[in-house]
């Protein structure tokens, strides 16, 4: 008899929309359609091309669009909730599995008296009390939001990586699957050609997690050397530097790659994160990486071994300059790639998340 998995993604974007493309089709090409039927509650946001959806997901699949909002809205939320109830009344799913801030509350709400407790799953993807674009009393709301719909509603967090583990241990019980990508079908072919100025870039929205600004001020800081921002965004006016190109979005998964195979550093500046995709993907291309020492990067890259974790502008010009020696790029490269494959290899880890699943 197959086992109904249905998730809820409020950010079905970018990191979140990878992860659960990898995952659903880990479920119905590794495991077998026949063990699973998958269905996604999602909310669009505006980078979100829905016309992609039916290219990068099974036919298999199921998708239902609620109407979700990132911000706390009291009208909406309960209209949304109202709405996931009845979803949850009709599909009565085995297992839910939530994803992102906003979703694991209304999620957990919703699931009351219709879902077991211990069947409901809520992965952050980044705590929304980390938020650096809000003020210190809204991060304590926030967090004392997670701690009373936790205490209140239940469920099971799934940490990506172990600093958010750290965070969330403090909430509630909480089990560790580090994010993953797909290195069985995925090629990452790593560019041999060299650039004729040294290259750093990033991919991303161009909106305040992302940190523009502190991007625009690196690049303002290092005239001789090209940067590039894979992406767009509402804050695509903070990008002043002369020698910053803003590509936009990019029509395919291979040019995406293929760009980014390109870089000779990948950078990113976030001023918070989950456990980044776009970062794993950089690392299985063999790029060093430069990072902001937050939560989630400090899960991936190992400072000195396979990047630099940095605190400031001028720390972030320091590494970049270092890793002009190409001995040295090509040393943490290699070691990048390295614990990349080792430690994120997508159908090791989602193997022990279908194992939760199954408990």
């Amino acid at each position: 008899m197959k086992k109904k998995i249905l998730h809820i993604a409020e950010a079905f974007s970018t990191g979140i929309y990878t992860y659960l493309r990898d995952l659903t089709s880990y479920m119905t090409n590794v495991l077998g359609e026949e063990n699973y039927e998958i269905v996604i509650v999602y909310s669009k946001r505006d980078v979100l091309d829905e016309s992609k959806i039916k290219d990068d997901f099974s036919d298999k699949v199921r998708f239902i669009k609620v109407q979700m909002v990132r911000n706390i809205n009291p009208k909406n939320d309960f209209g949304s909730l109202q709405e996931l109830r009845e979803i949850l009344k009709t599909e009565r799913p085995d297992v839910v599995h939530l994803h992102s801030s906003k979703a694991g509350v209304l999620g957990r709400i919703a699931c009351s008296g219709i879902i077991k407790r211990d069947k409901v799953f809520y992965s952050p993807h980044g705590y929304a009390f980390l938020r650096q674009d809000i003020s210190p009393t809204t991060q304590k709301a926030f967090r004392l939001i997670e701690k009373s719909v936790q205490f209140l509603f239940g469920g099971i967090t799934i940490a990506s990586g172990e600093t958010e583990l750290e965070f969330a241990k403090k909430i509630g019980k909480t089990y560790f699957v580090r994010n993953g990508i797909d290195f069985k079908n995925q090629k990452y072919t790593q560019s041999s050609k060299e650039n004729q100025k040294f290259t750093v870039g990033t991919i991303g929205v161009l909106h305040a997690q992302k940190n523009p600004s502190g991007f625009n001020e690196i690049a303002l800081k290092m005239p001789d050397v090209d940067f590039v921002w894979i992406g767009n965004g509402e804050l695509a006016n903070q990008i002043t530097a002369p020698n910053v190109t803003i590509t936009g979005w990019v029509s395919t998964r291979e040019e995406l790659l293929s760009r980014t195979s390109a870089f000779d550093v990948y950078m990113q500046v976030s001023l918070w994160e989950g456990l980044s995709i776009a970062i794993l993907e950089a690392m299985a291309l063999g790029k060093p990486i430069v990072a902001s020492n937050i939560v989630g990067n400090k899960d991936s890259v190992e400072d000195g071994k396979t990047g630099f974790l940095i605190n400031t502008t001028d720390d972030a010009v320091l590494a970049i300059k270092k890793l002009q020696d190409k001995s040295l790029r090509a040393t943490i490269g290699k070691a990048s790639y390295q614990r990349c494959k080792t430690l994120f290899d997508k159908d090791k880890n989602f193997e022990e998340l279908i194992k939760i699943y199954e408990s």
